[in-house]
C-alpha cells in the first residue's frame, strides 16, 4: 500500500480508497502497454477517496529518476478515464458520461 501527499497537502493512502481500478493495457505484439499511458513502464490507478474526491496513483517501473505520485481529479477526468478504460460509470459519475463522449 502507498501513502502520497496531494498538492493541496492532503494525506491519501490507497488501503482508505472506497474503490480503486486499474488501468486496461494493451498487447502491442511485444509488449503490454497502458491505454492511459501509452506506455509499458509508466502506469495510473483510479481511486476514489473516502470523501468522494477521484485521484490518480501515477507510477512507474523505470528504475531511476521515475518516482511515483498522486494528483486529485475532476469528476469529468474520472469519467473520461474510466471509459477510456471500459469500466462502468459509478452512480455519481453517469451525468458526465454525455459531455465527455461523442
Amino acid at each position: 500500500m502507498s501513502t502520497y501527499r496531494m498538492q493541496d497537502g492532503t494525506i491519501v493512502k490507497t488501503e482508505n480508497a472506497t474503490r480503486s481500478w486499474k488501468e486496461d493495457k494493451k498487447w502491442d505484439g511485444s509488449n503490454w502497454i497502458s491505454v492511459h499511458t501509452g506506455s509499458q513502464w509508466a502506469h495510473e490507478r483510479l481511486h476514489i477517496s473516502r470523501k468522494g474526491r477521484y485521484w490518480l496513483e501515477r507510477t512507474s517501473q523505470y528504475s531511476e529518476g521515475a518516482q511515483d505520485r498522486a494528483e486529485w481529479i475532476s469528476p469529468q477526468e474520472a469519467t473520461r478515464w474510466l471509459v477510456l478504460n471500459d469500466n462502468a460509470l459509478p452512480n455519481d459519475l453517469k451525468e458526465f458520461e454525455r459531455a465527455v463522449t461523442e
